[in-house]
């Protein structure tokens, strides 16, 4: 036993985010999808998970609640 070594875990590749996946041409303008960050920005997209809003650069979050998820249907 003492004779094995340890074997190096696997590396795991993070998934590269889609860029064109963020952002909605529309017509002459470009709209983002996601909401911005309030305190870094618009640069700064907050992230979406099951039930909050998340900015990865300062730690930012907003709690969704059933409301907030069903987004209003512009016209």
């Amino acid at each position: 036993m003492a004779d094995q070594k340890e074997q190096p875990k696997p590396e795991t590749r993070k998934s590269a985010v889609k860029i064109h996946e963020l952002y909605e041409v529309k017509g002459d303008t470009v709209e983002r999808k996601n909401k911005s960050c309030p305190k870094c920005g618009k640069g700064t997209f907050l992230a979406k998970h099951k039930n909050r809003l998340t900015c990865g650069k300062c730690g930012y979050s907003e709690m969704q609640t059933s409301k907030d998820k069903e987004e209003p249907k512009k016209e």
